[in-house]
């Protein structure tokens, strides 16, 4: 970002900067929780299992000298499914409508195919497009200062990164430093693109949808986080409540693939179905500002992964 001079007082005066960025890097590799960091709050579910992302989530980072929009994509990778043909193709549209691109590469796992995957596939971005690329080493407590410094290194001889950033989101570490750096590449505005106190741009039913997911995720079986999809069918205030009493009815219903995963998440005698939704609601509720009754209902759609029509009618 360019400064600009008063020769009389010697004052440096920096120009209000607003744009995009896009975080990207293999599943599993900290976006959504240094989104979350960034932004002060949660905009964007997190998991342990990879592939959680499936939507672009929008959080805002407002300073009083630049708004940053991040802009949390699905894992890219080499999709398996139909589902992950149309993930990968989310990226690469995100890629080419931002103005600086975040590429995160977790310090505890060696640079692998995927990492290198990326590495190429953003080449041709910055051939395209001369968009700015950060290499950003997240996850950087899991390892000693050693192992750290080898990483380091391995990112710079990945590709030639305009500049390379560690940091922890859970630990906050460096955290502000990546805000900097990513707002430095932001092009000149007159002002902020959203207003000050907004932190996303994302639809209530698509969150609350997203909250229900996190839910579900928790301690479930590796083969299940690609089968679950959530649709949040209905929101009504529940009528004739006490003044000053709101309560928000929502519906939700939970895809999952083959009957066992059904079996899965509604666990022995419901129990584990009833955890889903003690969890997702306490959310919902931070979300809504007001109580929430919470209707959770698991159907099964065979193959939806692989069905042009299901994927659709999933929001796919």
């Amino acid at each position: 970002m360019s400064e600009s001079v008063t020769a009389d007082s010697g004052a440096t005066e920096k120009p209000y900067a607003a744009g995009f960025a896009c975080l990207i890097g293999r599943p599993n590799a900290g976006k959504s929780t240094l989104t979350n960091a960034l932004v002060g709050d949660k905009v964007a579910i997190t998991s342990s299992k990879p592939q959680t992302t499936r939507h672009t989530i929008r959080g805002i980072v407002t300073s009083p000298t630049s708004q940053l929009i991040l802009v949390d994509t699905p894992g890219l990778h080499k999709p398996r499914t139909l589902l992950g043909e149309r993930l990968n193709d989310l990226v690469r549209e995100t890629l080419l409508d931002v103005d600086v691109v975040g590429f995160c590469l977790p310090s505890d796992q060696r640079i692998g195919p995927g990492d290198q995957f990326i590495a190429r596939e953003l080449v041709e971005l910055r051939q395209a497009k001369r968009t700015p690329i950060i290499a950003l080493a997240t996850k950087s407590d899991k390892v000693d200062r050693k192992r750290l410094a080898e990483h380091l290194i391995a990112i710079d001889q990945l590709g030639d990164w305009a500049e390379i950033v560690p940091c922890s989101a859970t630990k906050g570490d460096q955290v502000d430093t990546v805000a900097a750096v990513l707002a430095k590449y932001l092009p000149a505005s007159p002002g902020p693109l959203y207003p000050d106190d907004v932190l996303t741009d994302e639809p209530e039913v698509v969150m609350i949808a997203e909250l229900v997911r996190e839910a579900a995720l928790e301690g479930v079986r590796d083969e299940l986080p690609h089968s679950i999809a959530v649709v949040v069918e209905e929101m009504l205030p529940r009528p004739d409540r006490p003044e000053g009493k709101p309560l928000m009815d929502v519906r939700v219903n939970v895809f999952v693939e083959r009957s066992s995963q059904k079996a899965i998440i509604i666990g022995r005698g419901g129990s584990r179905l009833r955890e889903v939704g003690s969890t997702a609601r306490a959310g919902i509720e931070k979300l809504l500002g007001q109580r929430v009754h919470l209707d959770l209902h698991v159907k099964i759609a065979k193959d939806w992964q692989r069905d042009p029509k299901q994927l659709q009618r999933l929001g796919f």
